[in-house]
């Protein structure tokens, strides 16, 4: 089933919705489910460090079994590392387990790969019930402390 075309804008580093002639563009569903999956701030753990103590999320999350998004964001701030990498797998993973959960897919794998000395890949591959995958390919540039861009390529 298609939906509207969402697009990540590489220069822009955020995610929207690709026009053609005055039409919003058709798209493909899972690949919508991941962009905003990924992109959207899910609420921080209490256990979570946040600077300012803004835990963030979304308005419609309802406590524990409805969270939107992914904790990516909480990687943001930290300087680039082993440890970065597998809190990005854990993050892209927790945020997709709901594509899992509700049967679309049948299970999700993330990877995550520092290429010296400053960008982080992370690689997503979706397993559907019918035997087929589907990869997704995150790159981070990182800045001096923090995540500064990131691009995508399926």
């Amino acid at each position: 089933m298609a939906d509207i075309r969402t697009v990540w804008f590489t220069e822009a580093g955020f995610a929207g919705w690709q026009e053609d002639t005055h039409d919003l563009v058709k798209g493909d569903d899972i690949e919508t489910a991941v962009l905003i999956s990924l992109f959207s701030d899910r609420l921080a753990t209490e256990d979570d460090v946040t600077d300012d103590g803004d835990r963030r999320g979304w308005w419609g999350d309802n406590g524990d079994d409805v969270l939107l998004g992914s904790r990516l964001w909480l990687l943001n701030r930290s300087p680039l590392s082993r440890a970065v990498a597998r809190k990005a797998e854990v993050y892209a993973e927790e945020a997709l387990t709901w594509l899992v959960s509700d049967g679309v897919l049948s299970s999700v794998s993330a990877s995550g790969r520092i290429v010296w000395p400053d960008r982080l890949y992370l690689t997503i591959l979706l397993f559907r019930p019918d035997g087929s995958t589907q990869e997704y390919q995150f790159k981070w540039l990182w800045g001096e402390n923090n995540a500064v861009s990131a691009t995508y390529a399926q």
